[in-house]
């Protein structure tokens, strides 16, 4: 009986050891792992901003600095252009009706008085078609054709300048890439072996002025596509408005 209460002792012994080991390797295994999580976002706490910077230093002052000046042109004349659509957007059947009304009730005059009052080439189309209605209608006309040219002109200018930017940028970007490769290979003559070491920081900042580059003409490209779209808006304002207009003339001639 002495001897069985031995055995258990030890063994009861053995296994609370065994239960303290395995809480203190549990400990520091959590211990560990935490610590470890913790370290984590030490690592990679690097904001988008910082990255970005970095990135645009490895890539060189010379070619990265000529993108980025082609990017801030390219949305300096897309902001001011945006802008300049945006006040010459008119609701041209508000517009309209008013004319009609006006023509019905003061003439020629009133309409003139109308169309002074309203912003936007549709209303300067008007006013130019009125101010030639005492002639004929094909006065008229030749008018109204005549001023929503200038008026298409003004509302496209510079738009070849955001074009511009968008083609050059990426070339740009292309020539600090061949630029790259060519001092990389140069450092593999001179050093006489092939390392990847000084392969490798060549071709980096090759790729980044190419990434640079097209990032530039990717952003410029969706302003670009944005205002010719709303460019093409309000010229059908203008066609639809100009055919409206004759109309409106023709009745009031009868």
């Amino acid at each position: 009986m002495k001897r069985l209460f031995s055995i258990l002792a030890i063994t009861c012994l053995m296994a609370i050891g065994t239960v303290n080991a395995n809480a203190t390797t549990l400990a520091s295994t959590t211990a560990t792992v935490t610590s470890v999580t913790q370290e984590e976002p030490a690592s990679e706490d690097v904001s988008f901003h910082q990255e970005l910077k970095k990135r645009f230093i490895e890539g060189g002052p010379g070619f990265m600095g000529i993108v980025l000046l082609c990017l801030i042109l390219g949305l300096a004349i897309a902001i001011e252009r945006i802008i300049f659509l945006n006040l010459s957007t008119t609701n041209t059947k508000k517009l309209t009706q008013n004319v009609e009304d006006a023509l019905n009730s003061g003439g020629i005059e009133a309409a003139k008085e109308v169309c002074r009052n309203t912003k936007g080439p549709v209303a300067s189309i008007f006013y130019q078609g009125l101010d030639r209605a005492d002639e004929d209608i094909d006065a008229a006309e030749k008018a109204v054709v005549a001023y929503g040219g200038v008026q298409m002109g003004q509302l496209e200018k510079n738009v070849s300048w955001i074009s511009l930017f968008i083609a050059l940028a990426p070339m740009l970007g292309f020539m600090g890439t061949v630029i790259g490769m060519i001092q990389a290979f140069d450092k593999i003559e001179a050093a006489g072996d092939m390392q990847p070491s000084l392969v490798a920081g060549g071709i980096k900042v090759a790729l980044l002025t190419t990434v640079f580059g097209l990032i530039v003409a990717i952003i410029l490209q969706i302003f670009y596509n944005y205002i010719i779209a709303k460019i093409d808006s309000i010229v059908n304002d203008m066609e639809d408005a100009s055919i409206t207009l004759m109309d409106l003339l023709v009745r009031h001639k009868k």
